[in-house]
């Protein structure tokens, strides 16, 4: 509430359980407490958006629905009935699952067959381990509930954001409201498996789906969650507005960045971004419109896009893209032929490596990000 939203439900925290809200839960600025025993956050936070959306109703104006779900961030929380679903449906292991998967995006459209998918746990890293191949692992039951777990996390926010849009068409407004989905990152790799010997699902548990089928998840791109290879930036996005968007399900290859979401607000709203907030001036706002997207039109798109978080690196311009992790030396890949990042192009072109860490170093001075160190 502090930047700007009239009404609150969720945590301050995060990594929390799913059936018992924590001493970081707000309504409003209020803590909040529940005796609810069948309590479970993505259920809770659906329940307060359509109260929100009651509310925003009998006002007849614009409103803003923020909406984020925890799910399914560890720890692998879900309810008995959505796990049984689920239960034996990855028993063939991440190897063949992950190469459907392959076949299933390039039919869907999503990816060129042209894009070799990268090798299983291609990227070795201190925080995690390698992964072996399925018929190697000696618990696969375990490993089938670890992923049917996590499953049933994303069915039950799928089921609630349905209670969403079914609420939109309850209050006649799902024409003339423009919806957006996204996820946060790509999948997670890190073990934070505090009870071995209680399995994901319930309350008492605390596990996570680690590095297997965070591989599975990102399929087929290489690395995880925190870093800015595809594995870790490229992430789902959806959008929904009927009286604007007129191919439902069609699927558009132009570049986008998260920042365009808040233009795209903006456009929306017919509003201008400050250039001050509180007296103190701000960075001015990089992103653009995805409207003209939405309208089946061509975008002019971003000169570059830039990525930083806990020090690795990106800059996309065009079909160029360097990348680092940490202070390694910088990667360079072409984006229409390799976009699985299989083929670093840095040492053939390096007059490309210097343009483009020269733009990242611009943008990490004025936006204060972390610097390359030369690399």
């Amino acid at each position: 509430m502090d930047r700007g939203f009239d009404r609150y439900f969720g945590m301050l925290g995060g990594s929390c359980s799913y059936f018992v809200p924590d001493d970081t839960f707000r309504l409003d600025r209020k803590p909040f407490k529940t005796s609810d025993k069948n309590f479970y956050t993505t259920n809770a936070f659906t329940d307060y958006a359509l109260k929100f959306l009651d509310e925003a109703a009998q006002k007849e104006k614009p409103f803003f629905l923020y909406l984020a779900y925890n799910a399914p961030h560890y720890p692998l929380h879900a309810l008995p009935e959505d796990i049984d679903k689920y239960r034996g449906k990855y028993m063939k292991g991440w190897d063949v699952i992950r190469r459907e998967r392959y076949e299933r995006l390039i039919k869907l459209g999503l990816i060129d067959k042209k894009w070799p998918m990268s090798a299983r746990g291609a990227d070795r890293h201190r925080s995690f381990g390698d992964i072996p191949p399925w018929e190697q692992v000696e618990d696969k039951q375990a490993e089938d509930l670890n992923m049917a777990v996590y499953a049933a996390m994303v069915d039950r926010m799928d089921q609630n954001i349905g209670r969403i849009l079914n609420k939109l068409k309850e209050l006649e407004a799902e024409d003339n409201t423009l919806v957006m989905f996204l996820s946060d990152n790509g999948g997670c790799p890190y073990e934070r498996n505090k009870t071995r010997d209680v399995p994901p699902g319930p309350a008492e548990s605390y596990r996570t789906y680690d590095s297997p089928w965070a591989n599975v998840s990102n399929t087929p791109f290489r690395l995880y969650k925190r870093f800015n290879h595809e594995g870790g930036n490229a992430t789902p996005f959806i959008a929904r507005w009927p009286a604007l968007i007129k191919q439902g399900g069609a699927i558009t290859h132009q570049v986008g960045h998260i920042v365009d979401v808040m233009a795209t607000c903006l456009h929306v709203a017919r509003t201008e971004y400050p250039s001050r907030v509180r007296g103190r001036k701000i960075v001015p706002l990089e992103g653009k419109s995805l409207l003209p997207i939405f309208a089946g039109r061509q975008r002019k798109g971003h000169e570059a896009l830039f990525w930083e978080f806990m020090r690795n690196k990106a800059v996309r311009k065009g079909k160029w893209k360097l990348v680092t992790v940490g202070n390694n030396p910088w990667e360079l890949y072409d984006m229409e032929a390799d976009r699985t990042e299989q083929h670093d192009r840095a040492s053939k072109i390096p007059e490309k490596v210097k343009e483009l860490a020269g733009l990242y170093e611009a943008w990490a001075k004025r936006c204060k990000a972390a610097k390359s160190k030369g690399k």
